[in-house]
């Protein structure tokens, strides 16, 4: 804790050595010293005169965020000019209408025109103005401001340099944030083509060359230059084919079109790109970004510092492989091209996968061996995400099974026609199924997540990007690489992409042009994030898996202890495993009950109560904190109800819809609860772990859904598919259908190829 006028601020321990900037935006967290230059554009309001205040308040609440976190902040401004104008034209006006309507009368007043205001005039009349905004703004974060003019002379002089800097440091010493603006009023108009001329020279001509000249003078981490654009596009910004440059590398000038320049301000966006170019030869990583978007420019500011992908990131380190939006591109065009295959060539692709997997097991084995080792050494995991992470012979023997059952079951997956209607005469409609698209997968400790799959969508002719765990790299390389050359047997090898970049998991959900469908792999905690991420982009999944096994009255004696033996114990980390177990009221110390409370001490189990049954105790085990609670460990609640019927509400108010179990030996219980449960999965004496896309004999899933449109339960192939129409008719136009036209509709259904179950 820090202290200054005896105001406390938490710091940071934000420290690294200067000279070479930032390689890749997930290290911006550690920039200690940032310099924000605030653009006209940015500052101003849309018509120019005056200042944009609220966005100004926001910025200033960033800002200070940042400087209480331990950062020193420094701002280079624009703004005194709009403020000066604003001031100056209501001078001028009140001046005028009084000697008009001295003289002229009030209907003259309509007619007052304002002289063209000189900018040197402007900027005199608004600094006092606007820095007496920031102080105000500032002060209610307990952050004190000052303000320093520059010109190109304080920078060229030796000795105004070193006080500048010397007056710099020391602001930034007492937690003062320094605001600095060109002195508008005194500069003289820039001279062409002056500045930009090496490393040690750069003329301050306006706020982005000043904000550049600033930040390598004082070593300064990081450049954040708002603007009224999103950044840098490769073709101008508002046209149809314009895409976003995540990131900018030196060189890469020719791949840029520069549009007009801002509709305020000095510097265009080409002025800025060079600023920004010699800030980073300087050893500052840059950034340019949109400061006037209402729906960013409120974080947009911290959401940079984060690391999250806002704007242009300027870097001199190219990545060794594509950036994550050509991978999405390749997906695209790589899925295409499989889905053209024909069903015969997608599943000899999938069949050479699963002969790789056992075939090169020893390589896999021993590729997963390493991450196991580093997840021990860090030991970073939880025993379950462990389990989750190691492969074995027979998992990978398993995983080669499955494959052959999607290759033998998806020969008529894609193009299958599963309507047909006669419209009219010669004009027949078709409902075929066709991939959904790009699908990007996230899955955590889940290496054999990868080819399962990549089958599946191999099998649906979808493109895939896949983002696994860094606890998994090892294992994820090379299974990827497995089924990129299964891929290649018929060319299809950029279909299926693992994304190794740093790209962050909130980054890849907002890719909603690249992505069709997202399907998060792990813990509730990690698809509640995507769910929460992903804009515009449906995440299919379940947050959840909490699993009730109901034990009725009528419960057959030998059943009992095997099926909650196996939804319990079998494989306690899975989605589907036994979490509640709920018993009816008469089984309460019978021998039943006894059997089932034995056993679950046996195996290891550790019980927590439920409230109704706490009740019936008197020395009971630890009381549940909440009946909605997902285990994933040797750990179930035990709760009492009085019906089946309870059953059903106890479910539906603290399940999650996954997956619930009822043993009994009353069919007409049974039947009830079957009908009444409203999840993806309800079963009658069977154990919850049966919910499986490989137990369904789907060969396998791409996770399991509890949501309500679409796909529900295990998700196989059919889950990855979407449908169009085909409509095929001669010359028929819709007029012909009218009231006086010459054609009737028949609407007439019609039989279905058939389908080819070998």
């Amino acid at each position: 804790i820090r202290c200054w006028s005896n105001i406390p601020f938490i710091t940071m321990p934000l420290s690294r050595a200067h000279g070479k900037s930032f390689a890749h935006r997930s290290e911006l967290k550690h920039a200690k010293r940032i310099v924000v230059k605030l653009g006209s554009a940015v500052v101003t309001r849309g018509d120019e005169c005056g200042l944009a205040l609220g966005r100004l308040a926001s910025i200033v609440e960033q800002v200070s965020m940042l400087q209480n976190q331990g950062r020193e902040m420094m701002i280079v401004t624009s703004g005194a000019v709009a403020f000066g104008k604003q001031r100056l034209r209501h001078e001028i006006l009140l001046s005028q209408s009084v000697r008009q309507a001295l003289h002229s009368g009030q209907s003259q007043l309509k007619d007052m025109a304002i002289p063209v205001l000189e900018a040197r005039a402007c900027a005199a009349a608004g600094q006092s103005g606007l820095m007496a905004l920031y102080e105000a703004m500032f002060t209610q974060y307990s952050i004190c401001a000052a303000q320093i003019l520059v010109t190109n002379l304080d920078f060229h002089d030796e000795q105004k340099r070193r006080n500048l800097n010397g007056t710099l440091h020391e602001l930034l010493r007492m937690n003062i944030v320094p605001i600095i603006n060109t002195n508008d009023a005194v500069v003289p108009p820039p001279e062409p083509n002056s500045d930009l001329q090496g490393v040690n020279v750069i003329s301050v001509k306006d706020n982005d060359s000043l904000a550049a000249r600033l930040a390598v003078e004082m070593k300064t981490d990081l450049l954040i230059v708002l603007s009224d654009v999103e950044g840098l596009f490769d073709s101008p910004p508002g046209s149809d084919d314009a895409k976003l440059i995540d990131i900018f590398y030196p060189g890469d000038q020719q791949s840029v079109t520069f549009g007009t320049k801002s509709r305020v301000g000095m510097g265009g966006m080409e002025a800025k790109v060079k600023a920004a170019l010699w800030a980073l030869q300087g050893g500052t990583s840059v950034v340019i970004a949109n400061g006037t978007h209402p729906k960013i420019s409120g974080h947009v500011i911290t959401d940079i510092v984060e690391g999250k992908k806002v704007g242009t990131f300027f870097s001199e380190v190219k990545p060794a492989g594509p950036t994550v939006e050509q991978q999405g591109e390749m997906a695209r065009a790589g899925g295409r091209t499989l889905a053209a295959l024909q069903p015969e060539q997608r599943a000899e692709i999938i069949y050479r996968l699963a002969d790789l997997l056992t075939d090169q097991r020893e390589e896999i084995l021993l590729a997963n061996k390493k991450d196991l080792e580093e997840a021990e050494n860090k030991g970073k995991l939880a025993l379950p995400l462990l389990k989750r992470l190691s492969l074995s012979t027979s998992k990978l023997n398993s995983l080669a099974i499955g494959l052959r059952q999607i290759a033998a079951s998806s020969q008529d997956s894609v193009g299958r026609v599963i309507r047909r209607t006669r419209i009219a005469k010669d004009l027949d409609l078709e409902q075929v199924t066709v991939p959904i698209g790009v699908l990007l997968v996230i899955f955590e400790s889940r290496p054999d997540c990868l080819p399962q799959v990549s089958a599946l969508a191999i099998a649906s002719g979808n493109g895939l990007l896949l983002k696994g765990g860094k606890e998994a790299a090892h294992s994820n390389q090379i299974l990827h690489h497995l089924t990129q050359e299964a891929l290649s047997i018929h060319g299809v090898k950029d279909a299926v992409q693992l994304v190794n970049t740093r790209e962050e998991v909130e980054d890849l959900c907002r890719l909603d042009k690249l992505i069709d469908l997202i399907i998060p792999r792990g813990s509730s905690q990690l698809v509640r994030n995507i769910q929460k991420a992903a804009k515009g982009i449906p995440v299919m999944g379940h947050s959840e898996g909490i699993c009730h096994v109901y034990v009725d009255t009528d419960a057959s004696v030998e059943k009992v202890t095997r099926i909650i033996r196996d939804s319990k114990c079998e494989y306690p980390a899975a989605c589907n495993a036994l979490e509640t177990l709920l018993i009816h009221r008469d089984l309460l110390r019978t021998p039943l009950f006894d059997q089932i409370i034995d056993m679950l001490r046996v195996e290891q189990v550790k019980i927590h109560a439920g409230p109704k049954f706490a009740s019936y105790l008197t020395f009971s085990p630890s009381e549940v904190k909440s009946l909605r609670t997902e285990y994933g460990d040797l750990e179930c609640c035990i709760e009492v109800v009085d019906s089946v019927q309870e059953a059903v509400e106890h479910i539906h108010k603290y399940g999650s819809s996954h997956t619930d179990v009822i043993i009994t030996e009353n069919e007409k219980t049974a039947e009830f609860f079957l009908q009444h449960v409203d999840s993806a999965c309800v079963f009658w004496n069977a154990s919850t772990r049966f919910s499986d896309g490989y137990r369904f004999g789907l060969g396998a899933e791409v996770g399991i859904s509890t949501s309500r449109i679409h796909a529900r339960g295990p998700v196989g192939i059919e889950g990855l598919l979407t449908t169009k129409w085909l409509l095929r008719g001669d010359n028929h136009v819709v007029s012909d259908f009218s009231e006086h036209g010459s054609m009737k509709y028949l609407h007439e259904s019609l039989p279905l190829p058939q389908r080819n179950t070998n």
